[in-house]
């Protein structure tokens, strides 16, 4: 690969990881090159910023990717942000170039909500369809390209009732609630199978937002919807849908998103076949290097669950995790530096752990 040297040595350390048979955490680890003072400007957000014309959008991207420096087990990973599942809907979605943002909640009652079907012509899939494989094209042998984040299933609902709406619903509506969900996870299917079609006869393996590489079909689970409700109504509306994707996917991570959602990962570690854990604490919240998280970490680690940790107060802290842990083999840890030697001097420390 033309910006990950390593790539088919790093391809097995992921293979192996997976399999939750690796002897020493898996490290993500980038940094500017020696000789780059800065980025140039990019964000997961330019498919939607340069819509006129994508093929800037990749190429922002390959400049991002010629200054930085891969180290460990990290890749170029290309991440598709062209509209959730929910567009796909409805076509509704707006990007505001000034904040960097995009939004596509679009409360409709529900007589609206359940005429709503997925159209093969609706313009947010054909748009995502497109760069998908303009992006799939170009970067053959230079960067791995993500499948589009297409979110979770009571989260789509959410956006299609509104949140508020929908909190009244699990209660009042049940069924509706349930039938709704049911063609959401049809679409949500569909959608998978057409964009990793797309990818497979151009790239080995599959990747998302997330940006772990898996050389089978993998995607990170999610329902941030759930930190406003309780584990019994998580067991009913949620557990089944998860535990189905599971089921489907050769290998998959629930996203879990705050404290808000802590409560309903008891629930998460009795499914056998979802295989590991992203942990989130949340803008405000201590991160991923606190103490305070740690008997979490061996609860998971403790159930056979691979566990993702990404975002660090402080990344001094980072060896002192992974000297309180066990299971080092089944932890991904991902962490950016603003200098190579900075980041090189942290692989040997990290590496040095037994």
């Amino acid at each position: 690969m033309l910006y990950q040297e390593d790539w088919d040595k790093v391809k097995e350390i992921y293979k192996t990881w997976w399999d939750k048979e690796l002897d020493y955490p898996l490290l993500q680890v980038t940094s500017l090159k020696k000789g780059v003072t800065e980025y140039k400007r990019y964000s997961g957000w330019e498919f939607l910023r340069y819509k006129c014309c994508p093929e800037k959008a990749i190429n922002l991207f390959e400049e991002k990717c010629k200054d930085t420096y891969f180290g460990g087990e990290s890749f170029p990973n290309l991440e598709i942000l062209s509209g959730p599942l929910e567009s796909y809907f409805t076509g509704y979605l707006r990007y505001d170039e000034n904040t960097d943002t995009a939004w596509s909640e679009y409360p409709l009652p529900w007589e609206e909500v359940e005429k709503l079907e997925f159209k093969e012509d609706n313009e947010c899939w054909q748009y995502t369809k497109y760069i998908t494989k303009l992006s799939i094209e170009r970067g053959k042998d230079r960067f791995i390209v993500a499948i589009n984040d297409i979110g979770g299933i009571l989260d789509v609902l959410s956006s299609l009732r509104g949140a508020q709406n929908l909190l009244i619903d699990l209660i009042d509506e049940p069924d509706r609630v349930l039938h709704m969900q049911d063609k959401i996870f049809s679409v949500w299917f569909k959608v998978y199978k057409e964009l990793y079609n797309i990818i497979k006869d151009y790239q080995e393996g599959t990747s998302t937002w997330m940006s772990i590489w898996c050389h089978k079909r993998w995607y990170p689970l999610q329902e941030d919807f759930s930190y406003m409700i309780s584990p019994k109504m998580f067991e009913r509306f949620v557990a089944p849908y998860i535990t189905n994707q599971c089921k489907w996917l050769d290998y998959s991570i629930y996203h879990l998103d705050g404290q808000g959602e802590i409560p309903h990962l008891d629930i998460l570690l009795e499914i056998p076949e979802l295989d590991g854990i992203q942990w989130v604490p949340g803008d405000g919240n201590l991160q991923c290097d606190s103490p305070k998280w740690f008997p979490m970490y061996r609860k998971i680690l403790s159930h056979n669950k691979l566990l993702v940790l990404q975002s660090f107060d402080d990344k001094n802290n980072i060896p002192k995790i992974l000297e309180e842990l066990s299971n080092k083999g089944r932890i991904l840890i991902s962490v950016g530096f603003n200098t190579q030697q900075e980041a090189e001097d942290f692989i040997k420390v990290v590496r040095k752990i037994n």
